[in-house]
């Protein structure tokens, strides 16, 4: 446990943010193994439908810096480019 006063409130702050990022950072995960999982069983239609979604959830974590733009841009990238690549099969 932290004896210093700063140190104390940067453990409540850390707490607050962990509480506050925790879903998004989970939704992220979820959404682009299940985004995968489309493509993988060839659902295209379903994929398609559920790309604005994963596109929302990928933007929203960028925006709250729980991953950087460039990391959310080439996530974006591989699930269009995985989709474009099962369409053309």
């Amino acid at each position: 446990m932290p004896v210093i006063q700063s140190a104390k409130k940067q453990m409540r702050q850390s707490l607050k943010k962990r509480e506050r990022n925790t879903p998004v950072r989970t939704e992220l995960k979820s959404v682009f193994k299940k985004m995968l999982q489309f493509i993988k069983d060839g659902k295209i239609e379903e994929a398609e439908k559920f790309m604005t979604k994963a596109y929302s959830v990928i933007d929203t974590a960028a925006k709250k810096n729980l991953i950087h733009k460039n990391n959310a841009a080439r996530k974006k990238s591989r699930l269009a480019r995985n989709l474009a690549a099962i369409k053309t099969k």
